[in-house]
Order: structure tokens, then sequence, then C-alpha cells
């Protein structure tokens, strides 16, 4: 398990056990990401946040923290499953270069 503080009291953990990345604000989970990874390509499959506490972009914080996170190992690419990651990479051009090519 690898766990990152971010900015904002937000505290990423990478729950390589469980295949997720957990993000938690002020000691509250609040949004999940989960991932397949075969050892050359990491598949970000779902991100999900608490119900209650939707609307305030952690989604949005998780996969960018993931995202670092992959970046930082520097082997791996990324293959964008799940439709909130694929939008997330469209917003964010300058990563395309560690997106998967089918």
């Amino acid at each position: 398990m690898t766990t990152s503080t971010l900015a904002s009291g937000f505290l990423l953990t990478d729950e390589k056990d469980a295949s997720r990345y957990t993000l938690h604000r002020d000691g509250n989970l609040v949004s999940v990401l989960d991932y397949r990874d075969d050892g050359r390509t990491i598949a970000l499959t779902r991100a999900f946040t608490v119900p209650t506490f939707r609307g305030h972009g952690y989604a949005g914080v998780v996969v960018e923290g993931a995202v670092a996170d992959i970046i930082a190992r520097g082997d791996r690419k990324i293959d964008a499953v799940c439709w909130y990651v694929a939008d997330w990479f469209a917003a964010h051009p300058e990563h395309a270069g560690l997106l998967r090519v089918r």
C-alpha cells in the first residue's frame, strides 16, 4: 500500500491488494478508482464517489492522483476503460501519451 498526501487535506492510497486507489478527505473515504494491472498496462476500470460526497470534483482528484502515481512509476501505459477516466483524459490532452494505443 502506497500513500500520498495531496493538497487540501486529501490522502491518496494505492491499495495494491484490492487493485484500487482510494481518496480520503479529513478522514472520510470520498472516492475510489478501481484498476487492473497486467504488468505493462493499468486499466482504470471504475471511478466512484461516495454519494454523499458527489458534486465536489473528488473523482477528478482521485484520477489525477492515480495518473501522477503512474507517471512517477514510469513503466506502465494506461487503458481508460471507465467513461469518466476517458473524459478526464480528453480534458487533459497533455497526458495522452500515457494511453495505450488500441
